[in-house]
């Protein structure tokens, strides 16, 4: 199964010319976009007021740094007390018109240094050559314009500390960083015109809580490799020519990266987040992501991007002390660091970096038109005792365990959000019994639109991995959901987190032997797509690879020569389309009135039987799941009207490397009183599958 093939995985079109962007100019006059005129010469006619020094360093062609600034006292007022939601079009370097003459704005934020200037290719990395200025009003903002410094100049910030040290730090609010390991910061724009008009309009047909939500979670580095190079990425343009018409034809609604923001650790995922604000440069420009995104958009499939606000790297470059103090982490090791991961939290209690934060989530659904953002590590982030011991935590001043710093700062985020952009989602990964997470802020949540429904995932797979033949004495598993499925707006999930460190690819978690284990993976993404919730389905699991999940490597894309995989992906495909054509499965997807039990208590037998409920009764959906290899003749079934039902899905279908057993003609009830219905029809219940009917 090994075979070396270029079939199977998806092929890049045609390489196609690059967009271009124009160069962002902001004048002193107006903050409209234009294209900037050619940098001016640095040598000018001298006057009498300026210096010797002056003279030789301008006839030298050093750039002198000339005070200039994008913020106002307004601006100024925000920023201090957290509510300047749009930072990154002040702080960090800007390409700008000042006094006729193009150049870089610079500003940082390092209120406990004493002196901040600009390293560069263009000075040399020279520390003296062009401190910043420290603003008059106690910001803590350096700031200052450097003429003739342009898109794509290479730079830092040198720092001395208050406490003498001397710090190098890339720019918190770099747009663009140099390929790792390099992490020099880059002069950038983030410029782009746009042509997803129409998805942007019609968004909230998409993104609704009552419309389907099947996402594709996707690793970039590793979803796809070229055979020939394969320790090299594909750039997002690339992507967008193969992973686009991929998601398209395998009919999600959505695709989730994994963190794309840049990050020097690539075994980390992207999940040690070191420039907030930086598209990652492994897989090109920010022009090119937001291709990519345009590409999706115009294929009507949403994006949205996992975002990291609960801790970030110590590396000696990025955040970490970034003045020689504690900045932006808690001070307090109780509250700022991270014993799991050896990271550092954010101080969510300092108005500057809930600013810093907010704005980042801001940034990404403005300047690059994602619909969506899933926040990790949400329950890290609630409580004060996670993963910690006892005396290694302190308690709240109420005397309780939840981070109240954190849980104001989540609902003022989801706040800003949504006042933002309200056809947008956000969506906590929270594996806790936090109550609220999915309800909004006026109603005592913490406002996401969205929750992961980790014990459902948990339990299903628990049940799954039983032999059938046990699985009688493990039916609560199987149900227990339900009985708490509607207490927040759940997202199913089988993720990345599922298939690595040990815990074994989707396929090899079921049991039997290689039939079993395929009619068994079926049959559970039968069970995701039809319980109440959205769904997600990380890369690799669609077409049932075999191996771990390997971030160094590509998917193993030639299983799909073989008809058991490609009976997974084919599945998948016809959940997809079940799903986003049968409202009954996501009208009512968040509300008790859109499920109702036919039969959950026969655990004897291993099946379960329910109806999924749309706002009209005739697209009810009757759902029936046999749990064993044993195929069950003359079946009778209770159903909640009387009429004709067809089966209009069966995932022991031949095309899905099934054994084929199906009810291929219509199904008359008989009034003969079952499962407490007046109604009931005899059905033909194929074995380790699922079987769908919809009255005629």
């Amino acid at each position: 199964m090994a075979k070396k093939t270029t079939t199977t995985q998806p092929e890049p079109a045609k390489a196609k010319p690059e967009k271009t962007a124009k160069a962002k100019v902001v004048t002193e006059k107006s903050a409209k976009e234009k294209a900037p005129a050619k940098p001016k010469a640095a040598a000018k006619k001298v006057t009498k007021t300026e210096t010797v020094v002056d003279h030789i360093a301008q006839l030298n062609n050093v750039r002198r740094v000339i005070p200039y600034s994008r913020f106002s006292d307004f601006d100024i007022a925000l920023f201090q007390s957290g509510k300047h939601y749009k930072l990154y079009e002040k702080l960090g370097s800007h390409v700008v018109e000042h006094a006729g003459v193009v150049g870089t704005y610079f500003a940082v934020w390092a209120p406990n240094a004493q002196y901040v200037s600009v390293i560069a290719n263009f000075n040399g990395w020279d520390r003296g050559s062009h401190p910043l200025y420290n603003r008059w009003d106690g910001s803590g903002i350096w700031e200052g314009f450097i003429p003739d410094v342009g898109n794509g100049e290479i730079y830092k910030y040198f720092i001395n500390s208050s406490t003498g040290e001397d710090l190098e730090k890339s720019d918190p609010f770099a747009l663009r960083w140099e390929v790792p390991p390099l992490t020099g910061s880059i002069v950038a724009d983030t410029y782009y015109e746009w042509n997803d008009t129409k998805w942007m309009t019609d968004r909230h047909q998409h993104n609704a809580l009552d419309k389907p939500y099947s996402v594709y979670e996707v690793h970039l580095g590793s979803w796809a490799r070229d055979y020939d190079h394969p320790d090299e990425f594909y750039n997002y343009e690339q992507l967008a020519d193969m992973l686009v018409p991929y998601v398209r034809d395998m009919g999600f609604t959505h695709v989730e990266f994994m963190p794309i923001m840049e990050h020097p650790y690539y075994p980390s995922w992207g999940y040690q987040v070191s420039g907030y604000y930086a598209a990652s440069s492994r897989y090109g420009t920010p022009q090119q992501l937001m291709y990519l995104i345009e590409r999706f958009h115009q294929e009507g499939v949403g994006v949205i991007l996992d975002w990291v606000p609960s801790h970030f790297p110590g590396d000696a470059m990025a955040l970490y002390k970034f003045d020689g103090t504690h900045l932006y982490e808690h001070e307090d090791a109780r509250k700022g660091f991270h014993p799991d991961w050896k990271s550092y939290i954010f101080n969510y209690g300092r108005n500057e970096v809930r600013a810093f934060l907010i704005s980042n989530a801001i940034f990404w659904l403005d300047r690059y038109h994602v619909d969506g953002l899933r926040v990790d590590a949400v329950a890290s982030m609630l409580y004060l005792d996670y993963s910690r011991k006892h005396g290694e935590w302190e308690a709240n001043m109420f005397g309780g365990n939840e981070n109240l710093e954190a849980i104001s700062f989540l609902k003022e985020f989801n706040e800003a959000v949504y006042s933002h952009f309200p056809n947008v989602q956000t969506i906590a990964e929270e594996s806790t019994s936090f109550t609220g997470v999915s309800r909004p802020v006026f109603l005592g949540g913490l406002g996401f639109g969205m929750k992961w429904m980790m014990g459902w995932m948990h339990d299903t797979l628990k049940y799954f991995a039983e032999d059938p033949i046990n699985r009688k004495y493990h039916h609560n598993q199987l149900t227990f959901s339900l009985i708490y499925t509607f207490t927040e707006n759940f997202m199913l999930p089988f993720s990345h987190d599922e298939v690595v460190y040990g815990k074994g690819a989707m396929l090899r978690k079921m049991p039997g032997d290689e039939w079993q284990q395929f009619a068994n993976l079926r049959l559970v993404y039968s069970y995701m797509f039809t319980h109440p919730g959205t769904k997600l389905l990380f890369m690799g699991c669609e077409f049932g690879q075999g191996d771990e999940w390997n971030y160094q490597t590509a998917l193993q894309w030639h299983v799909q020569e073989y008809p058991n995989h490609r009976g997974i992906s084919e599945t998948v495909k016809a959940l997809n389309k079940l799903y986003r054509s049968e409202p009954a499965l996501y009208e009512k997807a968040f509300s008790p009135e859109g499920f109702e039990w036919i039969d959950g208590g026969n655990a004897h037998d291993s099946v379960v039987a329910y109806v999924r409920k749309g706002n009209n009764p005739q697209n009810d959906l009757l759902v029936v799941l046999n749990m064993t290899p044993v195929t069950r003749h003359d079946y009778r079934i209770g159903v909640p009207a009387a009429g004709e039902w067809r089966e209009i899905f069966n995932s022991d279908n031949k095309n899905y490397w099934g054994s084929g057993t199906e009810n291929t003609q219509p199904l008359q009830t008989e009034e003969v009183s079952w499962h407490g219905r007046s109604n009931s029809i005899n059905i033909t219940l194929p074995p380790l599958a699922a079987a769908v009917f919809k009255m005629v």
